[in-house]
């Protein structure tokens, strides 16, 4: 390791981090499908703890895991840029959050480098030899999701190294192997196992009278002990493979990963389960791009929004809801501190916001697909005329199901989507002291993937996020599955501007399945309409609806919130919503920091 960029790992230390812490063209609607139950939370509640906001003055990360900020940290301390704490904190957490992102899955990043806002496309991609009878029985019926998913069936390439890879080249500082060195220093002396970590697995074990994910070898031995239980909270972790996999990367760069022995190897796993096979074949790994596309930004108030285009659907629905707000008084609806410093939502507010939800995620699941297979009207679903004539559906009472809008710009129709999407998703923010910044969205679809571990490192199911039908009554959905298609995500990495100044006022993101697009939008509006800091937003409960119910967070919402919001219409269900958000906030002389205390995220900086 290079002398400016030592980093000690100790047992000790690493314990003490981590324990301790117009008019439209013609169009056809179809009917919607019957009404089924919304996907839950990709993972479990851990638990809840408080934290306090961070304050640094040069630069600032934000990540899911101590450990893994404090490698962001490092990489800053040493004279790098925004990409590389970001490819330093991907490697570490691949190694202590393996259940929600990893060098075998995908990922969305924005980067702004004081000039310009740009969107890196990680996102995975079908096998070529993948079809739309993929994830259906001989019937033609669809399979269970964990039938699809546990295995070689719903593995896509993964595109993270490769779009990672791809920003370094232009606008990473350090050398391309110094930023795996800390990484790869945990995996060889080990690291202890967090609570959440611990919790997850023993979730994972009780989903059957057997692990899915011990039904792999490799996982089985690393996971849990000769009698099948999980490891303990504080066990040291020792992963020598991942080890040796990242100084393979670290000198052979992402090629090692597309090309040679390690592809082959993960072909090989994928196409040999034993009840499950895939169809990823070498050439699709070696044909894998990454790839650049513009931002997508818009205009809410006084502030200028960016964030991923299509194929994710977060920036889209997140400026149609904040497009709809726009047209409504939810800044009167600030919430309130409670006698023991609990925020207690305005009902009014629950109702506005969930209402916009309802209209955002129908045209979500009616339009947005892969753009390079299917032509997404995102100019007419952000017209202001047609979002202005969405906005006048609301009314006193809950419309409890929102049909999708027709757009400027439609010519064809497109069946509902269907698709499952229970992505288990991790987010990281950094701000260097380079003036440039990141806001990333990584994932390996569901908790631990597809369950399958090679090479220290699990492989995602990222296809199981295309609709498993292909057409309903014969009409085609958008987000069917196709040779080479990067299925849709909701994942929403946002990064926000003073409209007037262009100054980058805040970056962030969240975990979160279908339900990201939500935790980020609660959370946009607790800052930019009612004055919070971003760590205020964050702990803010969660709120809001996929076009269902209005769902609202278990254990944070009061009788009296859910007696109004039936009141007005609402069907209301309670249930988890463990998001996992990461925001930095400009402030003066410096930066301010938020992570979200339903997970063991912290912020790091100087």
């Amino acid at each position: 390791m290079p002398k400016n960029c030592q980093t000690i790992f100790t047992i000790a230390a690493l314990c003490s981090l981590l324990l301790g812490c117009a008019s439209p063209e013609p169009f056809r609607y179809q009917a919607l499908p019957p009404k089924v139950a919304l996907p839950p939370a990709p993972e479990g509640s851990s638990g809840w703890q408080d934290k306090p906001g961070w304050r640094a003055k040069n630069f600032m990360v934000a990540a899911a895991n101590p450990l893994a900020a404090d490698a962001g940290r490092q990489i800053l301390r040493a004279g790098g840029s925004a990409v590389d704490a970001a490819i330093a904190i991907q490697m570490v957490l691949t190694l202590v959050e393996p259940q929600s992102s990893g060098i075998g899955g995908g990922a969305f990043m924005l980067h702004d480098d004081g000039k310009t806002v740009l969107a890196y496309d990680g996102r995975e991609t079908a096998p070529q030899a993948a079809d739309a009878a993929l994830f259906l029985h001989p019937d033609g019926k669809p399979l269970p999701f964990v039938t699809a998913a546990v295995g070689g069936r719903s593995v896509g390439v993964p595109g993270v190294l490769r779009m990672l890879a791809l920003a370094h080249q232009q606008h990473g500082k350090l050398p391309w192997a110094t930023l795996f060195e800390p990484a790869i220093a945990l995996a060889e002396q080990g690291f202890p196992i967090s609570p959440r970590l611990h919790t997850l697995l023993q979730q994972d074990l009780a989903l059957g009278s057997q692990s899915l994910l011990a039904q792999d070898g490799f996982a089985r031995e690393y996971f849990y002990t000769s009698a099948g239980a999980p490891k303990a909270v504080g066990t040291i972790l020792k992963n020598p493979l991942l080890a040796t996999t990242l100084r393979h990367l670290a000198r052979q760069g992402a090629d090692y990963f597309y090309t040679g022995a390690l592809a082959s190897a993960i072909v090989q796993k994928v196409r040999q389960h034993p009840t499950n096979p895939g169809v990823l074949a070498e050439a699709d790994l070696r044909q894998y791009q990454a790839k650049i596309r513009p931002a997508l930004c818009h205009d809410y108030r006084q502030y200028r929004i960016c964030g991923m285009p299509p194929p994710s659907s977060g920036a889209v629905a997140l400026a149609q809801i904040l497009g709809v707000l726009e047209h409504t008084d939810i800044a009167r609806y600030r919430p309130e501190q409670g006698n023991a410093g609990e925020w207690l939502l305005h009902p009014q507010a629950v109702h506005l916001y969930s209402e916009a939800a309802r209209l955002a995620y129908a045209d979500r699941g009616q339009h947005v697909a892969d753009p390079d297979f299917v032509r997404v009207p995102v100019a007419g679903l952000l017209d202001k005329n047609y979002l202005a004539r969405r906005a006048q559906l609301l009314g006193e009472r809950s419309m409890v199901k929102a049909n999708p809008g027709v757009p400027p710009g439609v010519s064809m129709s497109w069946a509902p989507d269907r698709s499952p999407e229970l992505p288990s998703t991790s987010h990281l923010s950094v701000v260097d002291q380079f003036g440039q910044a990141v806001s990333m969205t990584t994932t390996i679809e569901a908790a631990w993937g597809s369950k399958l571990m090679l090479g220290g490192f699990l492989l995602n199911n990222q296809l199981t996020d295309f609709s498993f039908v292909s057409q309903e009554n014969g009409v085609p959905v958008a987000n069917r599955l196709e040779p080479g298609k990067r299925p849709r995500s909701s994942m929403a990495p946002t990064l926000v501007y003073d409209r007037e100044q262009k100054t980058l006022l805040f970056a962030l993101g969240s975990p979160g399945g279908s339900a990201i697009i939500n935790y980020v939008g609660k959370t946009l509006v607790g800052v930019l309409d009612w004055g919070l800091d971003v760590q205020q937003a964050i702990n803010l409960p969660n709120f809001g609806s996929r076009n269902g119910p209005t769902e609202l967070e278990k254990g944070r919402a009061p009788e009296a919130l859910i007696e109004a919001l039936r009141a007005r219409g609402h069907s209301v269900n309670i249930i988890d919503q463990t998001s996992g958000l990461q925001g930095i906030q400009r402030e003066a002389g410096g930066w301010f920091a938020g992570a979200d205390p339903r997970r063991e995220g912290v912020a790091m900086g100087e």
